[in-house]
């Protein structure tokens, strides 16, 4: 019997194509697509519009963590795109409070658009977290 609590603790985990794991996050958002639909009136029907699929629209997926041993491979990751600029491809997988995959999402065209690091300030109590924003070219399988 599977554990009705699985989907209660879970993290994502990060992989681009050539292999690089960018390690567990604890938050992602965007994962999203949204289609522009284009109305054609016909002639003589009156009775509906047609509603005709356009072009795909894809949010920037937006990762979150707490510092910890993997944002060295982020930093690493951003600077070999600074100095050769190229879309990758990425899979981020849902995996439950045992690490085990529950799902996951492929990404065509990925390339980092933002990196926020830590606000480090020994006056307050809170966790130092990085944040991840990432451009691309819609889901593959």
């Amino acid at each position: 019997m599977s554990d009705p609590g699985y989907g209660l603790v879970l993290r994502f985990k990060v992989t681009l194509d050539d292999h690089t794991d960018l390690g567990a996050w604890t938050k992602c958002e965007g994962l999203s697509v949204e289609y522009d639909v284009q109305e054609v009136k016909e002639g003589g029907q009156n009775d509906f519009i047609h509603r005709l699929p356009g072009r795909a629209k894809y949010q920037n997926i937006k990762l979150t963590r707490p510092i910890d041993k993997d944002t060295g491979k982020v930093a690493v990751w951003l600077a070999s795109v600074a100095s050769d600029p190229k879309r990758s491809t990425a899979e981020i997988e849902l995996l439950d409070s045992g690490g085990t995959k529950v799902t996951s999402w492929k990404l065509a065209g990925v390339y980092p658009a933002k990196w926020t690091g830590p606000t480090l300030d020994t006056g307050t109590n809170q966790v130092a977290l990085e944040i991840l924003e990432l451009v691309h070219n819609g889901f593959t399988r």
